[in-house]
């Protein structure tokens, strides 16, 4: 078996003895499912009655890839199906001479399952999910949990061994990011595999790689992280980026916008607009009086009447709300009505008519996001690259992904952006007109 540079430092890792997460990808074509089949054969096979898992999101998907790549693997390594090893189709098991075992799961986030209490009673002595950024953070750490057998018998550490292509999600910001910035935990590692990496792969795979639309391009060929090619993404990334520099963006009337703090886990932001140009601040640890008081004192500072403030509504954002006697934003509340045609937009609900119209302002370079703070600008960036259109093959209203959904994505509430998309309200909602006598 041959493997190359990155796939040899892959291994010396993997048999370290302080690596317990590693996440090998970043481009197509890096040999990242030949890794992780060769990595499991091998530790089956060295440490006998040991149990493994290989996963991905869906089970036809890892029938149909990543376990034809394990064969590949054995067929290389002179090893025959019924011969040296055993696969069960119907219980998914690969069965070794010396009694260790392969086990094939589905680790998709099922409605019906989202604690993952299927993996309940599951003893693992190591992990290889493939595409793991196709997973929500939850699998992986249910799995991670699982991986006690025979450990101490053999002297091993908890292995896991993740693989895929580059993707903005928990695994951006847990390994890539962390990795680039080198703050990455000891026990983690990030290696990045590209296409020139693998010297067996085919001149005609990287030419098809080159045929590719840009954002699948920078991607997939150059595994560029900071690309995201969901058709469903209502905010162009080179936009977003746009936003912290489009200082010629006039000044008008002031909002203040504001997202209040859920169950003491989430922070409170405050944003200052001056017309579509604003300043973001965030508070922890803030009561409901500490936040209505800083608004109030933003209020003052800056001229700000209270109609021109709103705050969300929902959960303990109610109390700021009452205190303060601004406007009350409510998420899940009927869209407004066309203010120029006075009918009914086809928006599932408010918050989704004021993300698609945040979209469309920063699409066309009309807000300016003045932010000296690299962790909060990082912050928006990763949401507002969340902020996409839910269900869009479905015929129903308009809808952007549920707050419940970015969480399990980015591992945290999307306070920053959710403050930016209430400035929306007031650019749709009706204006009422004097009328001199």
């Amino acid at each position: 078996m041959r493997l190359n540079i990155k796939q040899s430092k892959a291994l010396r890792l993997l048999q370290d003895d302080k690596t317990t997460e590693l996440l090998y990808g970043g481009a197509a074509g890096g040999g990242k499912s030949i890794l992780g089949s060769y990595w499991l054969l091998k530790m089956a096979l060295k440490y006998p009655g040991t149990r493994w898992l290989m996963g991905r999101s869906e089970l036809k998907t890892l029938k149909e890839t990543t376990l034809q790549s394990f064969f590949e693997v054995c067929r290389i390594q002179g090893l025959k199906a019924d011969v040296h090893f055993k696969y069960n189709q119907q219980t998914g098991q690969i069965v070794l001479p010396n009694g260790s075992v392969i086990m094939l799961k589905d680790l998709y986030c099922y409605p019906s399952d989202p604690n993952f209490d299927s993996l309940g009673s599951l003893e693992i002595t190591g992990a290889f999910i493939d595409e793991c950024n196709q997973i929500v953070e939850k699998a992986k750490n249910v799995v991670k949990s699982r991986i006690r057998f025979r450990l101490d018998e053999f002297g091993l550490l908890p292995k896991m061994l993740m693989t895929c292509n580059p993707a903005k999600n928990w695994v951006y910001s847990q390994f890539y990011k962390p990795d680039r910035e080198g703050t990455l935990s000891k026990e983690r590692a990030f290696i990045q595999a590209l296409v020139d990496d693998n010297p067996d792969v085919s001149r005609h795979y990287k030419e098809n790689l080159q045929g590719l639309d840009e954002n699948s391009k920078q991607r997939l060929l150059y595994g560029n992280w900071e690309y995201d090619n969901d058709p469903a993404t209502l905010i162009e990334y080179d936009k977003i980026i746009d936003s912290f520099s489009n200082d010629f963006v006039i000044g008008g009337t002031k909002y203040i916008t504001c997202d209040v703090a859920r169950f003491g886990s989430d922070s409170s932001v405050i944003a200052l607009w001056d017309g579509l140009r604003c300043t973001i601040t965030q508070y922890t640890k803030q009561s409901v009086t500490e936040v209505a008081d800083l608004i109030r004192e933003c209020q003052r500072r800056n001229n700000i009447i209270q109609s021109n403030t709103i705050a969300d509504e929902d959960g303990v954002g109610g109390g700021v709300v009452d205190i303060l006697k601004c406007k009350g934003f409510v998420n899940n509340s009927k869209a407004l009505m066309n203010p120029i045609t006075y009918q009914d937009e086809n928006f599932a609900n408010l918050k989704s008519q004021c993300y698609f119209k945040l979209a469309e302002y920063i699409n066309e370079g009309r807000i300016y996001i003045d932010c000296k703070d690299v962790r909060i600008k990082e912050a928006v960036i990763q949401e507002l690259e969340q902020v996409k259109q839910y269900n869009m093959d479905k015929d129903s209203k308009r809808q952007v992904l549920p707050k419940d959904k970015v969480k399990e994505i980015i591992g945290r509430s999307p306070d920053f952006s959710d403050t930016l998309m209430m400035r929306m309200y007031f650019e749709l909602a009706p204006k009422r007109e004097w009328v001199a006598f």
